[in-house]
């Protein structure tokens, strides 16, 4: 491999800008293209061979969707699609249960954005990870490494089905069924089993339940209450 090639997703371009300045003395890694919307992610792989993909966790679908792109759910899809890719997160978010759901849908890092060190070193964190290696931060190490908490009360997959529908609350069970590739009957067991877990009556609760533990990011401007309940 002559050069690593990046892509980086983040909803803030200074961010982006920094991560291009800790990178531009790292010869060994090309940027091919960096996006700020979720719907933007996949016509640039499609169109481009990425090694390592840069991702926050908290990145607005589109202009006019600015709930936040379902991370846990888009994850297993892209390194299915793209199976020579490596992703590593970079996120603000500590939440224990959501570090390690990602890590369990085959993340190859999990970096804070706050990790300073890292961040200055983030050159050789990317040529680790596109060498077969795994980067984590001391912190979100450590958090994967304690014991069960209280917030480790969902399954990868129920997390994975909330953030679907945290991302698209208008979506009905079929919907997501077919999104999901699973059978109709399978999400609405997966959603009775998520009202029970978190004592909740209905979807809606879930979802700002599941942001008020770090299930799910919480980022999300339209009303909650509004849900379609099927």
């Amino acid at each position: 491999m002559d050069k690593v090639r990046i892509a980086i997703m983040d909803d803030h371009q200074s961010v982006i800008d920094g991560y291009l300045f800790r990178l531009r003395d790292t010869p060994k890694i090309e940027i091919v293209g960096t996006v700020s919307y979720g719907d933007d992610l996949e016509p640039l792989l499609a169109n481009h061979t990425i090694d390592v993909l840069l991702l926050d966790v908290s990145v607005p679908i589109s202009e006019q969707n600015p709930n936040p792109t379902p991370i846990l759910y888009i994850v297993p899809k892209l390194l299915q699609r793209y199976p020579e890719m490596a992703i590593i997160i970079i996120s603000m978010h500590t939440e224990r249960p959501l570090i390690k759901a990602l890590t369990a849908a085959g993340v190859s890092g999990y970096i804070l954005k706050d990790d300073h060190f890292t961040i200055r070193q983030l050159g050789w964190a990317i040529l680790s990870v596109a060498n077969g290696g795994m980067y984590f931060s001391k912190q979100a190490h450590k958090l994967l490494l304690n014991n069960s908490s209280a917030q480790d009360m969902l399954t990868p997959r129920q997390i994975e089905v909330l953030n679907l529908f945290t991302a698209y609350p208008h979506l009905t069970t079929a919907a997501a069924a077919l999104e999901l590739n699973v059978a109709h009957s399978t999400v609405r067991n997966l959603l009775s089993d998520i009202y029970l877990r978190l004592d909740v009556p209905n979807r809606s609760a879930a979802i700002i339940k599941a942001q008020k533990i770090g299930l799910v990011p919480s980022n999300i401007s339209v009303e909650l209450k509004h849900l379609t309940q099927d």
